[in-house]
């Protein structure tokens, strides 16, 4: 059953699928109703279970910030697969915040008033609903292709299914859960958690990222020519990070994967420096398109092996021994 709701003043995180995001230390409790409403009661779990069943969604009214969060994930969190499902359509008749469809992934947004930047994993793209602007999942397109939709800007080569973002517009979450050898080129700078959960594809940011670029990347690729922010490759459990420089630690919780910095950088544990191969360089020529020896000057840093720890014992005849910690 498609869902009318008016707000008369604009609430952060409507659409929110995440239900239990933190935000200044309160949590966001699924069942609350969903305040300034005009006429209605809805919760946030009515709205998200309305889209996630395939219903629309028109609100009148001004939307805050992250609206649409994770729209079309079966969430790992509330016993899901982490995967795409298919998602409705949520029709706004206003204004929409701030970081509009972080990790977005399915379903169909449209907008009649202006979005705020940072936008989320979205893109715009022509609109079948005179008077609204339409977005969908940049993942969306890249696995399924834009069917018979047409970009507003930007350019989609589809048989090469590759990505060209050149519209200045900042972004988050470029790529999340992308699970299809595709190409996102951004020609400028990220926003944050640029690979998000990223299986598959390559992502090519000619600029800088922001934080956590990189964090939970899952067998993807993400090369940012500049520098990036505090937590890159947080919690990385495969697949390659390539930056410049960054700030802050890398690596934090980090299972798998590889990262390679041109600077020397600090990391957290199990985070460690490793040494560079054969195999490592001619990744950094092929992803950098630079010379040998410029790719060996790169560092390397992936999960530190535990090192073996001994101890001293001074022996009664003087001697000394290196004994193994069990």
């Amino acid at each position: 059953m498609d869902i009318e709701i008016e707000l008369i003043s604009p609430i952060d995180n409507v659409c929110d699928y995440t239900f239990d995001f933190y935000w200044q230390n309160q949590r966001l409790d699924p069942a609350s109703v969903i305040l300034h409403q005009s006429g209605t009661q809805f919760t946030y779990s009515d709205l998200v279970d309305a889209v996630r069943g395939g219903s629309d969604i028109h609100i009148k009214g001004d939307v805050g910030a992250r609206f649409a969060y994770s729209l079309g994930v079966d969430l790992k969190h509330f016993g899901g697969g982490g995967n795409s499902e298919p998602a409705g359509c949520v029709f706004v008749d206003g204004n929409v915040g701030a970081e509009a469809g972080m990790g977005m992934v399915s379903g169909t947004l449209y907008v009649s008033g202006d979005v705020a930047q940072p936008f989320g994993n979205i893109i715009e793209i022509g609109s079948d609903v005179q008077e609204y602007r339409k977005f969908r999942s940049i993942t969306d397109i890249l696995c399924n292709g834009l069917d018979a939709d047409t970009l507003v800007s930007n350019n989609f080569n589809e048989n090469e299914r590759r990505l060209t973002l050149d519209d200045g517009i900042l972004r988050g979450t470029l790529g999340a859960r992308c699970d299809h050898m595709a190409t996102i080129v951004v020609e400028g700078d990220a926003y944050n958690g640029t690979g998000m959960l990223m299986r598959h594809g390559t992502i090519i940011i000619k600029g800088d990222g922001g934080m956590n670029t990189g964090a939970h990347l899952d067998g993807g690729t993400v090369v940012v020519f500049g520098s990036v922010g505090e937590f890159a490759g947080a919690y990385m459990k495969s697949g390659s990070l390539v930056f410049r420089d960054a700030k802050g630690y890398v690596g934090a919780g980090i299972k798998g994967g590889a990262i390679y910095s041109k600077k020397k950088v600090k990391t957290t544990p199990p985070a460690g420096k490793s040494r560079m191969k054969g195999n490592d360089s001619a990744l950094l020529r092929s992803l950098l398109d630079i010379g040998r020896v410029e790719s060996m000057l790169y560092n390397k840093y992936e999960v530190e092996e535990e090192k073996e720890r001994y101890i001293t014992v001074h022996m009664r005849d003087g001697s000394v021994l290196r004994r193994k910690v069990e």
